[in-house]
């Protein structure tokens, strides 16, 4: 239908108005003999959370003046109560406390502290032994396998080794001792390079 047709506006509703409702009346102060609206709502007290009196705000401020929300409890209690809320008056425990720690193998620190940690994938053993034993296990990369052949020492070379070794080169190639030869610059930074890779794979 179009807005100007003459059908339009002939056409009648009947609309249904809101009912004339009264307004809610507020609240009396709950004040002995005021009679003014309480508006304003004060804690009822302890254990009694969510439950509050209301007040006109002459008698709200009365109220709030003399509100002890610790009264009846003595100095220990209020202290235990201040304490426990501070983690939201949840139970806590001390940190590393397992009821495994006590069963720990009497080793070194490190191992102790290992075995006192839940790991049932064994990533720690394997952190701890990762510099200290070569990994000849796994396969090497290629980048691997040039930084070997550069400081001229085999796969399953010792960490001790490698860094024997690469003192070695650095003391034979390094350009004060050369004369600032270009070639003996070239391969002392080739040598710096490799140890570097083959530390950061865990071999030294």
């Amino acid at each position: 239908m179009k807005l100007d047709s003459k059908y339009f506006d002939s056409i009648r509703t009947r609309r249904k108005g809101p009912k004339a409702e009264e307004p809610p009346s507020k609240p009396v102060c709950q004040w002995d003999g005021c009679e003014k609206p309480g508006v304003h709502r004060a804690p009822v007290g302890r254990h009694a959370e969510n439950q509050y009196f209301v007040f006109c705000f002459e008698h709200v401020k009365e109220y709030n003046k003399g509100y002890n929300y610790f009264s009846g409890l003595s100095d220990t209690e209020v202290a235990r109560y201040q304490k426990e809320a501070v983690t939201g008056n949840r139970p806590t425990w001390s940190m590393g406390v397992n009821k495994d720690a006590k069963w720990a193998p009497k080793q070194n620190q490190a191992r102790a502290g290992a075995a006192k940690m839940r790991d049932p994938f064994g990533f720690t053993g394997w952190r701890m032994n990762q510099r200290s034993e070569p990994t000849e296990h796994r396969r090497l990369k290629p980048l691997e396998t040039k930084a070997f052949d550069t400081l001229g020492l085999v796969s399953g070379a010792t960490s001790s080794d490698i860094k024997s070794r690469y003192k070695e080169l650095v003391k034979k190639h390094h350009p004060d001792a050369n004369g600032g030869d270009r070639g003996s610059e070239e391969r002392f930074r080739a040598v710096i390079q490799a140890y570097q890779l083959l530390k950061q794979a865990g071999f030294c």
